[in-house]
């Protein structure tokens, strides 16, 4: 199955999959309150053990000084072209949970059910018409300190979501990189009855 980002898929997908990719060319364009909230609702839908939902997410729409201040905690590979993002998220999951008799304990599934959730909002976003940018590049301590994130919690990534602009918007080495990326296929990462690297 060809796509027309030039993606291929050896097995039937839904093209939504196919359609969402992370670009880093962005409109600098105003998302309204509203479409972003239905990113955090797609989000919200997302499968997480016990039910705990451990994700959290902290934005600031481009023009704030909470955009400002979330800007500020990329790296600078990031900030380089983040600036032109509609909104920027911190990622942030809990690390720890109450048990019923009141007991911390570690969530120890609380990066796998929050990059649940990122997956359902980055595909909600595609199909909004948006696209979002994870982003590794981050100064968590930074992040930890300027937002306020208590202990129990981890930040886990960056985020820009906007409307895609054309590459030749980008400095000339990142142009070079905008486009759909490719995926290793199936066969070397899934195997039957027995691991295999």
């Amino acid at each position: 199955m060809t796509h027309p980002t030039g993606r291929i898929a050896d097995h039937a997908i839904a093209p939504l999959f196919l359609d969402r990719w992370s670009p880093r060319a962005f409109t600098g364009e105003a998302m309204p309150q509203e479409t972003l909230l239905s990113l955090f609702e797609a989000a919200r839908w997302a499968p997480s053990a016990a039910n705990g939902q451990p994700w959290r997410f902290v934005y600031g729409h481009r023009g704030t000084e909470a955009f400002e201040t979330i800007y500020n905690t990329l790296d600078e590979g990031n900030r380089r072209w983040a600036d032109k993002a509609s909104v920027l998220v911190v990622i942030i999951s809990q690390t720890h949970r109450k048990s019923a008799d009141g007991e911390l304990r570690p969530a120890y599934t609380h990066a796998f059910d929050t990059g649940a959730a990122w997956a359902y909002l980055a595909l909600e976003a595609t199909r909004a018409g948006y696209h979002a940018h994870g982003m590794g590049g981050i100064d968590r301590e930074k992040a930890v300190q300027v937002l306020g994130v208590p202990e129990g919690f981890r930040v886990e990534a960056g985020l820009a979501i906007g409307k895609i602009a054309p590459k030749e918007t980008l400095p000339e080495d990142l142009m070079k990189r905008e486009v759909p990326s490719t995926r290793k296929p199936v066969a070397e990462f899934v195997s039957e009855g027995k691991f295999t690297a």
